[in-house]
Formats: structure tokens, C-alpha cells, sequence
């Protein structure tokens, strides 16, 4: 049987092809960092380009930002620029999910997130993205809410307007047509 999280071949050269024209059309994002070495880390991670192809198909458009050299992974966040359509509409995390009475969203952001295996963006990682172009003028995405803000039933999201980038708050059982959450994965 077949490991659900594992690309068929066709899945697997085609989500590659993918990556690589991206990475290629979007060279600001990595600069000094070479295909061939992404690649070679990919071909060894069957898991990791799952989740990838995850990302991909929720209308992420992940792309390499970065490069860890103490633990040579790749680094790649949704680099879509608005919040991926298929993580829109969603409250964020379980305990708000549970906790809302009627109207319940399909999901939330936490669980979606591990469920294809990846990260959410911290409020650090998406201003960091905010350096490559602009993303979310029109949509907002959820970030890692701190504990003490969770406890107090609210969350943060942040988007990006008049050349700014805003972080604010909901109650985390919240959500919106135009809110979603934006991933980043290890490689």
C-alpha cells in the first residue's frame, strides 16, 4: 500500500519542474543559493516534498527563502501574494474551533498546518517575507500567536498595507473569506 504521504513519479518531476521555474524566475529571494543543492536535498526528503506539494496545491507557491547553514536545511515560505485560497476561512486553532457554537469554519489554521506538515509563519518570519515584495494588500494571514495572548482567547494576524506591515489581533475563534495562513518548511 501505498505511504499517502509520498508523491507519485509524475507528482514528484512535475511539483520539481515547478519549484525550479519559480526559483528561478525569483532569484531576489535567494540570492547566492544554487537549484542543483535544493534539489539534492529534496530528492533525499520524500516527506518534505509531500508537504511542499501540499503547499503547492493550496495555492501557496512556496519558494526558497533562505538558506540555515548550521543545520543546512532550506528554508521555504508561501510566497503567494495574496493568502493561499485554499487556507482561507479558518478560526486558529482547535480550542476556538471547539469552542464556537454555530457557523463553524471547515477547519483551523493550527491543525491544517500540521496536517500537511508545516509551520506557520511567526510574526519575525512574516516580516521577513515583507522584505522580498509586498504580500497580503488585499488578505491577512494568521501568525504564531504568543501564549499569553492565546490564553486571553484572542490571536494575531498580520497583512500589509500603505507600505507597512500591521500585526493585530481577533479572537482567535474568528474567521474571514479573506484570512488565512501562510506556511514555512524545512528542508
Amino acid at each position: 500500500m501505498e505511504n499517502k504521504k509520498e508523491l507519485s513519479p509524475e507528482q514528484h518531476l512535475t511539483l520539481l519542474g515547478i519549484l525550479k521555474n519559480r526559483f528561478e524566475k525569483n532569484r531576489n529571494r535567494h540570492i547566492g543559493l544554487n537549484w542543483d543543492n535544493v534539489q539534492a536535498k529534496l530528492e533525499t526528503s520524500p516527506e518534505k516534498l509531500w508537504s511542499l506539494n501540499e503547499m503547492e496545491r493550496t495555492g501557496g507557491e512556496p519558494d526558497v527563502v533562505g538558506h540555515d547553514e548550521k543545520t543546512n536545511e532550506y528554508i521555504f515560505y508561501d510566497c503567494v501574494a495574496e493568502s493561499p485560497k485554499g487556507r482561507r476561512s479558518l478560526c486558529y486553532d482547535r480550542e476556538a474551533l471547539d469552542s464556537r457554537k454555530e457557523f463553524k469554519p471547515e477547519n483551523n489554521a493550527i491543525d491544517f498546518a500540521a496536517e500537511i506538515g508545516i509551520e506557520i509563519l511567526t510574526e519575525a518570519e512574516y516580516r521577513e517575507l515583507q522584505q522580498l515584495g509586498n504580500f497580503d494588500t488585499k488578505t491577512s494571514s494568521w501568525v504564531i500567536t504568543p501564549s499569553d495572548i492565546r490564553k486571553l482567547g484572542g490571536a494575531i494576524f498580520a497583512d500589509f498595507r500603505y507600505n507597512t506591515v500591521f500585526i493585530y489581533h481577533n479572537g482567535a475563534s474568528s474567521y474571514y473569506a479573506v484570512r488565512g495562513f501562510r506556511g514555512s518548511l524545512r528542508v
